[in-house]
């Protein structure tokens, strides 16, 4: 994602479909600083963030490392991702993980919780985006090794199914990754620079609209 990876929180009342038939699927599980350490590699992801579905469907590969940073609840992401007949990119930020919950408030702000999954080895996010007046979600799949089972991502499509969002893309599990030497900008501003460009905006939408279309 330039990004996004970017990544989650509670339930917006526009994206949440009836409890009766969802609900035990958005019930927001623990996770301990020690499991969210070390390697995650980015598996698949449905998002109304504009660009993310033509994003999604270039990606060769996203791995996040976490590491602590010596501060009380604050840890460093570093996200290298492939681009499609492109070259390896690295940014680098810091976010806050207390409570089973991971925030960002400054330039924008991100809440990010976690929900059940069928994979030992997984982790499922999702993710709140409040960029000045607009607001974005995130359905993002994560795990510890490249692939992961049909029955785990048979869940992550009908937990956006219940959120009414897209059915999740998935990467390629044997499309190549970046070396973990590769030097890194800032990622939150980056990101930021994205989320506020209201005319980039629109032109991602139709690239979006016509990813889906033709199914590229």
């Amino acid at each position: 994602m330039r990004c996004v990876v970017v990544l989650l929180s509670l339930l917006s009342l526009g994206h949440s479909a009836p409890l009766s038939s969802c609900e035990s699927l958005f019930q927001p599980i623990a996770v301990s600083t020690e499991e969210i350490l070390g390697r995650w590699i980015y598996i698949a992801a449905s998002s109304d963030i504009p660009g993310s579905r033509s994003l999604g469907r270039l990606l060769n590969s996203v791995v996040l490392d976490l590491t602590p940073t010596g501060q009380s609840s604050i840890l460093n992401i570093l996200q290298t991702q492939k681009i499609k007949y492109g070259s390896c990119s690295s940014i680098s930020y810091n976010v806050t993980f207390e409570n089973n919950t991971m925030i960002i408030e400054e330039p924008f702000f991100l809440k990010e919780v976690y929900l059940q999954t069928e994979c030992s080895d997984c982790l499922v996010a999702y993710e709140e985006i409040i960029a000045g007046k607009d607001s974005f979600a995130s359905l993002l799949l994560f795990s510890r090794s490249r692939t992961v089972s049909p029955v785990a991502l048979e869940l992550l499509k009908k937990q956006a199914e219940c959120l009414r969002m897209p059915s999740p893309i998935m990467t390629d599990p044997n499309t190549d990754m970046c070396p973990g030497d590769i030097p890194h900008s800032d990622g939150i501003n980056a990101l930021n620079s994205l989320l506020a460009n209201k005319m980039g905006h629109r032109v991602a939408r139709l690239l979006d609209s016509v990813f889906d279309l033709f199914g590229w």
